[in-house]
């Protein structure tokens, strides 16, 4: 029944979000963003155009109202409001009677997939332009075409989105994607909706050790405004990091690109081979040359340690980045799937982190706790949540995760001196923690 209604939702809200117009900036992307506010608590803030972010100056909004081309007969060979892809994303406005010889340079299509409509952009230099399948293209007639494209440049800004669910430490865990594109779903839509469910599901955790903050916002110039405002707070307290994208598909294992120093918790919590867990997952190195909003995070005056999860990526499908990227080949049953493999990521980080020892002047005293043995001879036999363990190998867990519980070990690299795994280790934290003497969100003491 759970799933039956996060199925539902992300369903409706897929048709809902799909066919409108959404570039970088303008109506489109806040009525985008207004429809997920409905679902979640974001907040808006927008940078204001012109104004100088980094090396970049934001833009202004880009306002669209139709844009078609006439052929010479009077057909219609492009409309904008039957297929927003139809239209240069960002293009400033014309009306103007052209000769096919004259209008060939500002029309776009994919001549390997002749029924497909390509997505173009123009973000930062103006030009105007129409795209079409490439079977449109080559049946066009000679003759005059009249390109009516009715765009306006405002001043404005461009927006983010975020909201945060408060954990026992203002540490964060960051969730972030992109939403910027018009009417395509794998590229498009599938990072968003994951990002819906993964909050809904994280809100309703018995617990959270770490602060989630969701984001979204277009690309590239979105995380670079997020940044502008939010990289001192970043740089102090974000822990580890996920961007969405292309998370539906037909591809069966997931895709994660580390962060660019490839040590932070997310890292080791991909790169572990010892949990129970079921998580099959593909590890990318990092790079800069592809990819999305994980290249803001990572770059080098930042270097926070944000990966990038995928399914079906980017360039590897027939439909990026044109019209035969839509909900059939995405699949709402994907994104529920990608969700669920996300969510166990999350919750093994979750235990995963550095803990801290409350107590760390010397050993703290396990025996008045009935966490030791009171007779140096005696044998005992504790209970976990494996069922009856050897009381000696338990103690010797205890007193080496209070040993190295100093914040600077991970559970994962405590496991190794233990010489088992952290779900074997799990049962010792949560008894610690019940002791007060673990602590996830508490910095190590000083005399």
């Amino acid at each position: 029944m759970k799933i039956d209604k996060e199925f539902d939702l992300l369903d409706s809200l897929f048709d809902e979000l799909f066919p409108i117009m959404r570039s970088i900036s303008g109506e489109g992307i806040e009525k985008s963003i207004g429809i997920l506010a409905k679902q979640m608590p974001l907040e808006i803030t927008k940078t204001p155009s012109n104004s100088k972010v980094f090396d970049w100056v934001v833009p202004q909004e880009w306002h669209f109202k139709s844009a078609t081309l006439i052929g010479p007969d009077g057909e219609v060979v492009c409309d904008a409001n039957i297929n927003n892809l139809h239209v240069l994303n960002y293009s400033e406005p014309i009306d103007q009677k052209l000769s096919l010889e004259e209008l060939l340079p500002h029309l776009f299509s994919i001549p390997e997939l002749p029924n497909a409509i390509p997505y173009v952009t123009s973000y930062y230099k103006r030009k105007w332009g129409f795209c079409l399948t490439h079977e449109q293209k080559q049946n066009l007639k000679p003759g005059l075409y009249h390109a009516k494209i009715d765009t306006a440049f405002v001043d404005g800004g461009v927006p983010f989105a975020q909201c945060k669910l408060e954990g026992e430490t203002d540490k964060e865990i960051l969730i972030s994607s992109y939403l910027c594109h018009p009417s395509m779903a794998n590229n498009e839509l599938s990072g968003p909706l994951v990002l819906l469910a993964l909050y809904n599901r994280i809100k309703n955790w018995r617990k959270r050790r770490f602060t989630y903050r969701f984001l979204i916002n277009p690309e590239t110039i979105g995380s670079l405004c997020f940044l502008h405002h939010h990289g001192k707070e970043m740089k102090e307290n974000l822990v580890s990091g996920l961007v969405l994208t292309c998370l539906g598909g037909p591809t069966k294992v997931l895709n994660y690109k580390s962060s660019r120093m490839g040590e932070g918790l997310i890292d080791k919590v991909i790169s572990y081979q010892g949990k129970k867990t079921c998580l099959d997952i593909n590890k990318l190195p990092f790079t800069p040359v592809r990819g999305s909003d994980e290249r803001q995070f990572c770059s080098p005056g930042f270097n926070l340690p944000v990966g990038q999860i995928s399914r079906t990526t980017y360039s590897t499908y027939n439909g990026y980045h044109n019209s035969l990227d839509d909900k059939a080949f995405m699949g709402i049953d994907t994104l529920i799937e990608s969700t669920t493999t996300i969510e166990e990521i999350l919750k093994y980080m979750e235990v995963c982190g550095n803990p801290v020892n409350l107590l760390p002047f010397g050993e703290p005293q396990l025996g008045k706790r009935g966490l030791y043995p009171n007779l140096n001879a005696e044998e005992t036999r504790d209970k976990s949540a494996d069922g009856i363990v050897d009381g000696r190998v338990e103690l010797e867990k205890r007193m080496i995760l209070l040993n190295m519980a100093d914040g600077e070990n991970s559970l994962i690299d405590i496991s190794k001196t233990c010489g088992c795994t952290v779900d074997e280790l799990i049962p010792t934290l949560q008894v610690l923690e019940s002791n007060n003497l673990i602590s996830y969100h508490k910095k190590l003491a000083t005399i």
